[in-house]
């Protein structure tokens, strides 16, 4: 591919993000180059469980959940892990997390989290129809399943959180409620809350190169290379992609967990950690999954990807660079075939990948410190594919210089 000597914007990361800023930007009259050091989809967009989770409006850091901590990080395959080789390096953001689930800065959280929920769940309703993309959708809703009585009652506060904020939801309380959305599951589950309104895609990694291929019908261009160097201009930035200086009015860094770095060499330390989590996608198979299924208090989720089924979840903390755990992704495959009976859990694709998270669970859309030329737009954690096109409209809005539809104050860079 030629590249043009110079653009309107530069967006780098070309995952769920990245690529639905940029579709977002061309369709807007700008001209943008996407440029991502793999290509589309080929990180975290790639295997998540595909799901739009609007419904999860509730930050990780709760009050009270420090209590919880250290019995989860000290059991390797439990829902949250601490790699003690990355003890150290984590205890700044996990002081940062402690503090995000202090009440006062929690209610903020989640009201900030909510707005973003419904401002997204509109935004993503008009990136499909910009893109003629509901054959790719699954309006299925979502089951989360509760073990007991005890279980089910220590949830009734979250569901009543979600009904502040809007959110529609049914509570079962019978095995036979269950079975009429999902048959199969074990009796175990004599609880669920249903949301009949949660989405997911048919396929994360096909979704995001369907957004991509709209984005160059429109007029981009993308550009897989290396971004070594960024400078600011005084009347706008000059990005070294493979050793070619190529200029921009404007920049978005959307480049999921390595925005940490990019975010640093234009001045601004951002506490940005990964949840590396897990999956196993299974062959195709006779198991009928009808909705999503969440069992939150496993950490994991079972989701149905294309016509395979996606068995994945829980969070590592645990960086970039130590080797992945797949034991994590067997012991979830093996609580799934407990939970599913029917569940055939031979032959699948294990997988791991980077959620970029930020301490408080809001991801940063902002202006960098000391430029209006650079939009940051990263640190999505769980919900990269929930908040995108969200995301995307927040990100046009701030480099038109429009007045952003809700109040973004609380996704800035500056807040820590």
């Amino acid at each position: 591919m030629t590249l043009n000597q110079s653009y309107d914007v530069i967006v780098i990361g070309a995952g769920i993000i990245g690529v639905s800023s940029a579709l977002q930007l061309q369709a807007n009259g700008k001209r943008v180059l996407l440029v991502d050091k793999k290509g589309i989809a080929q990180e975290t967009s790639a295997g998540n469980a595909g799901a739009f989770a609007f419904a999860d409006v509730v930050p990780l850091a709760t009050p009270g959940i420090m209590l919880k901590a250290p019995k989860w990080l000290l059991d390797p395959l439990g829902p949250l892990s601490l790699r003690p080789a990355y003890l150290l390096n984590i205890l700044p953001w996990l002081y940062k997390f402690w503090r995000a689930s202090w009440p006062r800065n929690y209610q903020a959280a989640l009201t900030a989290q909510a707005n973003l929920m419904k401002f997204s769940q509109a935004a993503l309703e008009r990136q499909i129809q910009l893109v003629k993309g509901e054959s790719m959708m699954r309006r299925e809703g979502q089951l989360q399943l509760y073990e007991g009585a005890s279980e089910f009652r220590a949830s009734l506060a979250g569901w009543q959180t979600r009904k502040e904020y809007g959110v529609k939801f049914e509570l079962l309380e019978s095995c036979d409620a269950i079975a009429k959305i999902q048959p199969g599951l074990h009796k175990r589950f004599t609880h669920a809350g249903y949301t009949p309104d949660w989405m997911n895609v048919t396929d994360p990694k096909a979704w995001t190169n369907y957004l991509a291929n709209a984005f160059e019908k429109f007029g981009g261009q993308l550009k897989v290379a290396n971004v070594s160097t960024i400078k600011l201009l005084g009347n706008g930035v000059s990005v070294s992609i493979d050793d070619r200086l190529i200029k921009a009015e404007q920049l978005v860094v959307a480049a999921g967990a390595w925005s940490k770095t990019l975010a640093k060499a234009l001045g601004d330390q951002v506490p940005l950690e990964t949840e590396r989590g897990y999956n196993t996608t299974l062959p195709a198979e006779d198991f009928q999954l009808k909705t999503h299924l969440s069992f939150s208090n496993h950490g994991f989720v079972v989701s149905k990807i294309g016509e395979s089924i996606r068995v994945g979840g829980a969070v590592e903390l645990g960086g970039l660079k130590l080797v992945p755990n797949y034991k994590r992704a067997e012991a979830l495959l093996n609580k799934a075939k407990d939970f599913i009976p029917q569940l055939n859990n031979q032959g699948g694709e294990q997988w791991m990948g980077y959620r970029p998270s930020m301490p408080d669970s809001l991801p940063v859309i902002s202006y960098a410190k000391n430029t209006n030329q650079v939009v940051y737009a990263f640190g999505h954690g769980h919900l990269g594919l929930t908040q995108a096109a969200g995301t995307a409209e927040l990100v046009r809005q701030l480099l038109m210089g429009q007045t952003p539809v809700i109040n973004v104050a609380p996704y800035s860079v500056k807040r820590f």
